[in-house]
């Protein structure tokens, strides 16, 4: 991997953008304090509420740190299908006292504001989400000092973040929780998505840009596994929610080893897009029967899922979650990032002591044997 991103932070260990309030400037520098490199996300705020964040970011900490867009989605929504949808929610709405929301509140998230922010304040890594920014906007933020990743989940997207003139690729395997960072949202791929080591090993033999492995990593070991396996560091979001400095509702941070959510999915019922999240309520009802309208969707049932934090009921809200749920620990995240380091480097301790290759041989019976 080019040094110019791992010089940055001294542990492989990225967390990940949670978008909704969750990567808070708080989150971000305990982070980057810790080691790690630590991210804001910018979706779903103003480029003045971004810009807030990351000068409180900067009053906190003066290690590097990221910032995350979304890329504008395209109009391919079916308006009929989202007027459709927001029929069957309306008993949603009545039960939580609300109102549904514009479903055309926006399709670009304020994504050119935010650049010019961040190009006229350059911030160490910019990494990207729903897509690949085009060549001239890489380079422009190239430009500017600030090293850009690009998600992808597929060898192709991954190709694509490489032709853009991305530094780096983020690799999402099936597991993450929360969007998966498809390029195109094509529902014929619903189901399709590939788990992440398989992912590393196809990306890492198509592109030569460097890696960085996401998706329902919580432990060091497994950071030690995505290492082995081609990626030159982690990306952690599950394992960072449940910190006290995420701001995360305490329902969501509760609910991820509350043995009452057993599973995870991915659902296209609170966004239009596939997300995996624990399994509720509203996602059994209604996620057989949510269009691809994303960010529509989102933006129809904004309300709803603020009115069921608000109730206590998170049978209502977004529980996003990866795959690893079940393993989240409630650690300070300057403590988790030291306990995951620690975990990596014991790790690579097993692995170097392991029996070298040539001290094992054939067994005529089939199996092997020392």
């Amino acid at each position: 991997m080019s040094s110019a991103l791992t010089d940055l932070f001294p542990l492989p260990i990225v967390q990940a953008p949670m978008a909704g309030g969750v990567s808070v400037p708080q989150l971000a520098a305990a982070v980057s304090e810790a080691g790690g490199l630590g991210f804001l996300a910018a979706g779903y705020k103003t480029a003045d509420g971004m810009y807030q964040e990351i000068k409180q970011l900067r009053g906190a900490t003066s290690r590097p740190f990221g910032v995350n867009l979304f890329m504008p989605q395209p109009e391919y929504a079916d308006p009929a299908a989202v007027k459709v949808y927001a029929h069957q929610l309306a008993g949603e709405a009545a039960w939580y006292e609300t109102e549904l929301g514009d479903p055309d509140s926006g399709r670009d998230d304020g994504y050119d504001a935010k650049l010019a922010v961040l190009l006229d304040n350059p911030v160490p890594v910019v990494s990207f989400h729903f897509g690949c920014p085009k060549r001239d906007v890489l380079e422009s933020l190239n430009r500017a000092g600030t090293l850009t990743l690009v998600t992808a989940t597929t060898a192709e997207e991954a190709q694509a973040v490489q032709w853009a003139g991305a530094d780096a690729v983020i690799v999402q395997g099936v597991e993450a929780g929360g969007h998966q960072g498809t390029h195109r949202d094509n529902t014929e791929a619903d189901g399709s998505g590939i788990g992440l080591l398989s992912l590393i090993a196809q990306v890492r033999e198509t592109v030569r840009i460097p890696i960085v492995a996401a998706g329902g990593i919580m432990r060091g070991s497994q950071i030690a596994a995505a290492l082995a396996a081609g990626a030159s560091a982690a990306q952690l979001g599950t394992a960072f929610l449940v910190t006290p400095e995420s701001g995360a509702n305490p329902l969501h941070k509760q609910a991820l080893t509350n043995p009452l959510f057993v599973r995870t999915e991915l659902t296209r019922a609170f966004s239009g897009r596939p997300a995996r999240g624990l399994m509720n309520r509203f996602m059994r009802e209604h996620g057989p029967y949510a269009p691809a309208a994303y960010p529509d969707v989102h933006h129809l049932t904004s309300a709803l899922r603020k009115a069921a934090a608000k109730a206590g009921d998170a049978q209502g809200m977004a529980l996003w979650a990866g795959q690893g749920h079940r393993l989240a620990r409630e650690l300070p995240a300057g403590q988790l990032v030291e306990v995951l380091a620690a975990e990596l480097a014991a790790a690579k301790t097993a692995l170097s002591s392991q029996p070298s290759r040539s001290s094992w041989s054939s067994d005529p019976g089939g199996g092997n044997v020392r």
